[in-house]
């Protein structure tokens, strides 16, 4: 790879390592923030959600932001809010201040996901070399994930919740060195979409709060029924909106190419079981089978072992059978993690929670590469950033989604951990993907 593609890989890597570790890792610390701060399960929820709601919202101009301002210097202001909020939530002295902090951290990994898939996207010009650094850029996001649990068991029986957050500042920091060598990224005028983002972020809120508080304050609740009815008007506002924007940050056209169409909706469901699992064992291990911190985080070794080895063979797989094939293979890996988890109960063996959890760890390493390289393939290089925020606006949406849900069915009487909700969770994510392998198989190319 040429240098200076290498150094725009790392700066990249980097980025996306760290956003995505604070996901699965502060997960882990989860029981100890509810007890440090007081906060019951739907605190806990919004502590995650608020993070990845954001995350989601604002990734759709954020992908255009990157474009119009060219992906390095988006991306630089992206870290750089974001080590300044990952201090916020290290000094948090509330659970109403953390979550406020993770918003402003989620803002902030809105901008550095697409920024950095597209600062990858204009540094390496042939497709093969491309696709290889984009599997690279994949791999580190996907062990990110899978071992940020081990992360933040370690740090927080160690050093406490709030090293979970400390840890972001000195990578923040190396990024924006690496990022001095980088070649400055071309920029495209475009317009501000502030409608078509208002309605994106009041759409999103609405439906997170409905979900998280249904199952709180009762699914008929006025609350609920008020924000399920803001999040349908903003939906249809945002659909007229981008309609008659002459610059959209959504363009409307690129929905009906079913390369870019299916796979968002496959993002959906991929990071809706992801999330909602990793989400799920958090709790199962600490909550149901009272295991500490460190001996949780431990209990995902395997998985980042399996997600690693998966995500080196994918792109390779990819290139031998076709995308498509990959593509549905990792659907239904999921269907069967999801299906595998059912028997788990406060007794189950743990060597046996470690087996049946193997299919969770080969799923999403299997079919993101392949996805996201299909997609990046669809669009022209100067859309490459919004293409990028629509896929992982789409995949942070369906993880916030899944730990709203989980949420609400998990806690029994506020306070406990219910078997039975967590079963229904993982059938409802089950049949979500096998749609979704029926419309990759049915609708994507095979190449």
């Amino acid at each position: 790879m040429p240098r200076r593609g290498g150094v725009a890989l790392v700066a990249s890597l980097l980025g996306f390592t760290v956003i995505t570790i604070d996901v699965s890792a502060v997960n882990i610390a989860l029981p100890a923030i509810g007890k440090s701060l007081s906060g019951r399960m739907t605190a806990l929820q919004w502590v995650v959600d608020a993070y990845t709601l954001m995350f989601a919202a604002l990734m759709l101009s954020a992908g255009a932001l990157a474009d119009r301002a060219g992906a390095r210097r988006a991306y630089a202001w992206g870290v750089a809010l974001f080590t300044l909020a990952s201090l916020g939530c290290a000094l948090a002295p509330g659970i109403g201040v953390l979550v406020g902090a993770r918003v402003a951290q989620g803002a902030a990994a809105a901008v550095v996901m697409p920024a950095s898939l597209a600062l990858i996207r204009q540094a390496y010009e042939d497709a093969r070399a491309r696709a290889r650094a984009i599997a690279l850029w994949t791999v580190g996001g996907s062990v990110a994930m899978a071992a940020g649990p081990v992360l933040g068991g370690l740090l927080t029986e160690t050093a406490g919740w709030r090293a979970v957050f400390l840890l972001n500042i000195p990578v923040g920091a190396a990024i924006l060195v690496l990022l001095v060598r980088v070649s400055r990224s071309a920029r495209r005028p475009a317009a501000v979409d502030g409608a078509g983002q208002l309605t994106a972020v009041l759409a999103l809120a609405g439906l997170a709060f409905a979900v998280i508080e249904g199952g709180h304050l009762g699914w008929t609740s006025g609350p609920v029924l008020a924000a399920a009815a803001l999040a349908v008007a903003s939906a249809c506002a945002f659909r007229v909106v981008e309609a008659r924007h002459r610059q959209p940050m959504v363009p409307l056209h690129m929905l009906t190419d079913r390369r870019v169409a299916v796979p968002l909706a496959v993002g959906f469901a991929v990071n809706a079981a992801f999330y909602g699992g990793i989400f799920v064992l958090g709790l199962y291990y600490q909550q149901l089978r009272g295991m500490s911190g460190i001996t949780a985080g431990l209990m995902f070794v395997p998985m980042s072992a399996v997600v690693t080895a998966t995500n080196l063979v994918s792109p390779r797989l990819a290139e031998r059978i076709g995308r498509r094939p990959v593509i549905v293979a990792g659907q239904l890996v999921f269907v069967a993690a999801m299906l595998a988890m059912l028997p788990l109960a406060a007794h189950t063996p743990a060597w046996l929670v470690l087996v049946l959890l193997l299919p969770l760890s080969v799923g999403g390493a299997l079919a993101v590469p392949a996805l996201t390289a299909l997609l990046m393939d669809a669009v022209p290089g100067e859309r490459a950033g919004t293409a990028s925020g629509l896929l992982n606006s789409f995949r942070q949406t369906g993880g916030a989604l899944a730990v709203a849900l989980f949420g609400g069915l998990l806690s029994d009487t506020g306070a406990g951990f219910s078997l039975p909700g967590m079963r229904i969770g993982l059938l409802a994510v089950a049949a979500l993907l096998l749609a979704t392998a029926a419309l990759s198989r049915l609708l994507l190319p095979r190449g």
